[in-house]
């Protein structure tokens, strides 16, 4: 199953890493990555594998949630098919 993360927020040093080692440590796999700085706030959104997650994607959810908070961060993470269905024109 692939799901989409998304993080966004004032852009500092390591956001990439934090999130990144964040989601290899529950054995998530980034596919495609596509981020930017504009007017000093960081975007980023990703296309992950959570096929081999080591925990459901409910608590990823919550946990990565978590994390943001920590960073001063907005992650969130979605199952593929209902992040095109919601953004689907």
């Amino acid at each position: 199953m692939k799901a989409i993360v998304t993080v966004v927020g004032k852009d500092r040093v390591g956001i990439i890493a934090n999130v990144c080692t964040a989601l290899a440590n529950y054995n998530v796999n980034v596919l495609d990555i596509n981020q930017t700085v504009m007017q000093g706030y960081f975007t980023m959104m990703m296309a992950t594998d959570v096929s081999q997650c080591s925990i459901p994607l409910a608590d990823l959810v919550t946990n990565m949630a978590g994390i943001g908070e920590d960073m001063g961060l907005s992650i969130r993470v979605q199952r593929e098919d209902i992040f095109q269905a919601m953004h689907r024109i």
